[in-house]
């Protein structure tokens, strides 16, 4: 089990995301005196009794006046058992981008359901995004259960709405107050008939499965060093697996082999580094290796046209056929997306690019299988995307040498020249007709 656990949360306005953090850090004893000092003086003022919970993430001025969250509140707070980064993201559908943002990292959401009023479309938007990023780990957070008076029926109905459209996510369902505290840290004795793990006890324990990192090494090179003639190295950050000195390894997209002679750092050579250690790798043999170029264990796809899931971030549209750029690893490129999208929008969408992307697909490797899309106009992040699948390049040009491929085959199964010139005419016949 890992130590270390990013989660975030999700959920529609008011189902109250920030109390049920706020409550979680305060319970965890994962507040400054200085902190609750403050948050008690503000829940006074505001009249919302000694604490009003939610002012531990909502940092901004304008959430605490409208009571609603707005940026990403990211949280950091430990246990006996694990180690947490936590980010409190957005429920506002205005403000879906940011959610998407929080849970671009996390291994967990957690999704917040006011029992009050059930499921509802924002609900199933953030599930799909967590989906969509990766997230296999759901908690379904049936939040307000006091307000119901703890009706087990309303509960069981939510859960089962909920499994139709998890597609597939292991998820924990909780009934719960974040107001009250009733199974956040312990099991709450106004719900005899749960018999799971309250919040806390489930995010200790819960096994996190991270092959969706990525487990082939990749490495993408940011940078040639190159500080005097007898030194030539390729820098960067290990994107996933593992390197030693000594592997075998190729470059794309050139696919020249080699091996890796060393592993440096500021701090010396290393025997082996790992994800996502920062390291400067020299190699035996002097191949040619640029920014942009990704070394690796085994082979990427490498193609100019692709499909993503993308969602769209900026209020300008995406428009078909407007040039855009798009950031992937270290590569940038121009690039053109078929599919109009507005903002918070999310669709599957053919990416066409100038230059050949080397990438996995993104539930293979969320690093080499994720990009962003870049207005050149404002240099504004505009929308982010996760790649499906490799397409073919043009599909009149596959067919072409499908065609010329069958043609050499039958050239070369004929037993003499006159057979062989038979055999290409009947093709050529046969393709053109």
């Amino acid at each position: 089990m890992s130590t270390l656990l990013r989660l975030c949360t999700a959920g529609s306005v008011d189902d109250g995301k920030s109390t049920l953090i706020g409550r979680l850090l305060y319970e965890a004893r994962a507040v400054y005196e200085d902190q609750l000092s403050s948050v008690q003086a503000a829940s006074r003022n505001r009249g919302a009794g000694p604490i009003d919970f939610s002012l531990f993430t909502d940092g901004l001025k304008a959430e605490r006046e409208q009571g609603i969250t707005i940026d990403v509140a990211y949280r950091y707070f430990a246990t006996a058992r694990r180690k947490f980064i936590l980010a409190d993201t957005p429920g506002h559908e205005q403000y879906t981008r940011n959610m998407a943002t929080g849970a671009s990292t996390a291994d967990l959401a957690i999704l917040l359901v006011d029992a009050r009023h059930g499921v509802r479309e924002q609900t199933r938007r953030h599930a799909r995004i967590a989906r969509l990023l990766g997230i296999s780990h759901l908690v379904l957070a049936v939040n307000k259960m006091d307000l119901i008076g703890f009706d087990r029926r309303v509960f069981d109905d939510i859960h089962a709405e909920f499994a139709t459209f998890a597609d597939g996510a292991e998820t924990h369902a909780i009934p719960l107050s974040a107001l009250n505290g009733d199974n956040v840290i312990e099991r709450s004795a106004e719900t005899p008939w749960f018999t799971g793990q309250p919040l806390l006890e489930y995010l200790e324990t819960v096994s996190i499965d991270k092959s969706v990192t990525g487990s082939a090494f990749r490495f993408p090179v940011q940078l040639v060093v190159r500080p005097n003639h007898e030194f030539r190295g390729y820098a960067g950050q290990i994107a996933s697996g593992t390197i030693r000195q000594g592997d075998r390894i190729m470059v794309s997209p050139s696919g020249r082999q080699t091996r890796i002679s060393r592993i440096v750092t500021w701090d010396g050579d290393l025997a082996e580094a790992h994800a996502p250690m920062s390291v400067t790798l020299t190699l035996d043999d002097e191949v040619d290796v640029s920014r942009g170029d990704v070394i690796s264990t085994t082979p990427l796809h490498a193609t100019r046209r692709l499909s993503a899931h993308v969602v769209w971030m900026d209020e300008r549209p995406l428009e078909p056929g407007r040039v855009y750029l798009l950031k992937h690893a270290a590569r940038t490129v121009t690039a053109e997306l078929d599919c109009r999208l507005t903002m918070n929008e999310i669709g599957l969408v053919t990416v066409t690019a100038a230059r050949p992307l080397l990438f996995d697909a993104y539930n293979a490797n969320r690093t080499t299988g994720s990009f962003i899309v870049i207005d050149p106009a404002t240099n504004a992040t505009a929308g982010a995307g996760m790649i499906v699948q490799a397409l073919d390049e043009d599909g009149q040009a596959q067919r072409g040498l499908e065609a010329a491929q069958r043609i050499a085959r039958a050239a070369r199964a004929a037993g003499s020249e006159e057979a062989a010139a038979d055999a290409v005419r009947r093709l050529l016949e046969e393709i053109l007709t």
